[in-house]
């Protein structure tokens, strides 16, 4: 039985009997995979929730691997690769990891080798879930913010002091120091240190006035 928390492997390869391996030996490591024939019919797959990543055939009928990479970047379809290939050479790798690909591997490959690599891969997209979905929780809290408070954050993670922040709003100090409270409640930030790395991840977001 799967969650939408549990990894799934997907597996792109116009060779059939290269799909059922791949799939078998994902199987034998209680990994879930689904597997494709043509680029196109992944696009058309609703990902699951859960940890993912892609293994890639470069030659496919119709489209290279390397293009359909840049396609799904293009599209904001963000799951790392593992490209797999009979027909490797060093531009081509080059190529591929440098657009993000997990690791380029030349068929015949050992099965631990695309194991390691497909462990990489489900961790690194495990902690890119995480760091969007801190975002989204650092986001919610700042658009509970007052224009005023908003204000006050951008000079305290500037490092102004109170009592600077107070002529420059053109307010008194003690305004100033009930603002600052509510801000360090409101992001949940237990130090100044911590508030402005809440600020530096809010970037570019609209954090500045």
């Amino acid at each position: 039985m799967t969650t939408d928390e549990s990894p799934t492997v997907f597996v792109i390869d116009d060779d059939a009997a290269v799909r059922a391996a791949v799939q078998g030996l994902l199987k034998s490591v209680g990994l879930r995979s689904e597997s494709f024939g043509k680029p196109q019919e992944f696009l058309r797959r609703k990902r699951p929730d859960g940890p993912s990543c892609l293994v890639l055939d470069v030659r496919l009928p119709g489209v290279n691997g390397l293009d359909f990479q840049r396609e799904l970047a293009d599209q904001g379809i963000q799951i790392p690769i593992i490209f797999i290939t009979g027909h490797a050479d060093i531009p081509m790798t080059v190529k591929a990891m440098k657009s993000g690909a997990v690791e380029f591997l030349t068929k015949p490959f050992r099965d631990q080798d695309l194991l390691d690599a497909i462990n990489q891969a489900l961790d690194r997209d495990r902690l890119a879930r995480q760091q969007q979905s801190d975002l989204a929780e650092l986001r919610k809290s700042y658009g509970t913010l007052t224009a005023r408070e908003r204000e006050v954050m951008v000079l305290v993670v500037s490092g102004m002091l109170n009592k600077q922040i107070a002529s420059e709003l053109g307010t008194s100090e003690i305004t100033v120091k009930i603002h600052r409270g509510h801000v360090m409640r409101k992001m949940q930030a237990e130090s100044l240190a911590e508030l402005v790395r809440m600020a530096a991840k809010l970037e570019p977001s609209p954090y500045k006035k």
